[in-house]
């Protein structure tokens, strides 16, 4: 693919719903009304069923509210949001696990379509998912199908950590719109750990092959290239609403700057990798590529992450979520379900207040919102007339 089509193509999928208004792009709605768990993490066998839009779960430290969240996600995402490895989620001294959820999807003519989403992980450690009975040949066909947004407690290192959680950020969100791009970053990394044993082989043998490195030189940036485009066309229009957004959870005109940073601003990839070859000999790993992108957060022109304070900084964090939430339900046509993980902690009244005014009445889909405090959430939830049911854990 030239990088003419490369651009185009991403161009085009990335701006394929802008025109279409918020009003008209809902097609239905998407709503959780059960979800089975057992042997998942504290869950040995439980089932909870949900009626309401807003959904308040209640219980103290430590009883599995957190781990409710994370088998909703992972329903939608097919992994857990809090461990990269699947044998974690296996509740203790058992061997597997299965969540079933039934979902409804209501349409805007009234009609509805049951989804069962089945994920099983067996005693082999081999994992099957399904909708409606139908397993894919491949989870990653699931994701984007079921969307979801999660706001947890160590989210904040979106803020404060390096830049591979705002790549990571970054990355969930376009894998959920865009199929192709899921596809061209997974075989980006694929040859990029490729890249670096080849150079590690270079180096132990005390010899180069040229042919072999310009073949993988050729396929890394024509990846890297299509990734490139695709994100930077897509925060072009992202990151000024996360801005608009912090100022309404703020109430106040912070002067706070988001920018996409990457080398491929500069140079095109494969123009950078055989100048950066003497470095990553050096290093024995490939120091230029989409890898290394960032997003740059600023706040009065120094960096957010140094000078904000605590409510700053739980405020940029759910304005780059609700602009994910937002993104999502334009591009896919329904509401992302919105999982907030006990964002009451550390958060003033005020800015709550807006939170969950925007996300539990001006948004549309269902919310999970876990709290340690029954009678702080009722309150809340009452004050601005959400539709809400409590349950305990």
């Amino acid at each position: 693919m030239t990088e003419h089509n490369i651009e185009t193509a991403a161009w085009s999928s990335v701006h394929s719903a802008e025109h279409i208004s918020p009003t008209f792009a809902i097609r239905y709605m998407l709503q959780l009304q059960s979800i089975s768990l057992t042997q998942f993490k504290n869950y040995h066998s439980q089932q909870f069923s949900f009626s309401k839009k807003v959904i308040g779960i209640c219980g103290n430290n430590g009883i599995g509210k957190t781990n409710l969240l994370d088998a909703i996600y992972y329903l939608c995402f097919t992994k857990s949001y809090f461990t990269s490895s699947d044998g974690s989620c296996v509740m203790q001294g058992q061997q597997g696990f299965r969540i079933e959820g039934n979902m409804l999807e209501r349409g805007t003519d009234l009609s509805q379509t049951p989804l069962k989403v089945t994920s099983i992980l067996r005693e082999t450690g081999k994992k099957e998912f399904s909708v409606n009975s139908e397993i894919y040949p491949r989870t990653s066909k699931h994701i984007g199908r079921l969307p979801c947004v999660i706001i947890a407690p160590d989210d904040v290192e979106l803020i404060l950590g390096g830049s591979e959680q705002r790549r990571r950020f970054l990355d969930a969100m376009l894998s959920q719109i865009n199929p192709d791009y899921l596809q061209q970053l997974m075989e980006y990394n694929k040859l990029l750990q490729q890249r670096n044993s080849l150079l590690k082989r270079f180096v132990e043998q005390g010899k180069t092959d040229q042919d072999l490195l310009q073949i993988m030189n050729d396929q890394l940036s024509t990846r890297g290239q299509y990734i490139f485009t695709i994100r930077n066309a897509f925060l072009q229009q992202f990151l000024p609403k996360v801005a608009t957004h912090y100022h309404a959870i703020a109430q106040q005109a912070e002067p706070v700057e988001l920018r996409y940073r990457s080398q491929l601003h500069e140079q095109a990839m494969k123009e950078s990798l055989p100048i950066s070859f003497a470095k990553d000999m050096a290093l024995q790993r490939t120091t230029t590529g989409i890898h290394r992108d960032d997003l740059e957060l600023l706040l009065a022109k120094q960096s957010f992450k140094q000078i904000a304070s605590q409510g700053q900084r739980k405020s940029l964090l759910f304005a780059l979520k609700l602009t994910e939430f937002e993104t999502l339900q334009q591009q896919k046509g329904f509401a992302p379900l919105l999982l907030l993980d006990d964002v009451f902690e550390k958060l003033d009244a005020a800015r709550m207040e807006n939170l969950l005014k925007e996300v539990c009445i001006e948004k549309a889909g269902q919310v999970f919102i876990t709290d340690t405090h029954r009678e702080r959430l009722e309150k809340n939830l009452s004050s601005i007339g959400a539709d809400f049911e409590i349950i305990e854990i």
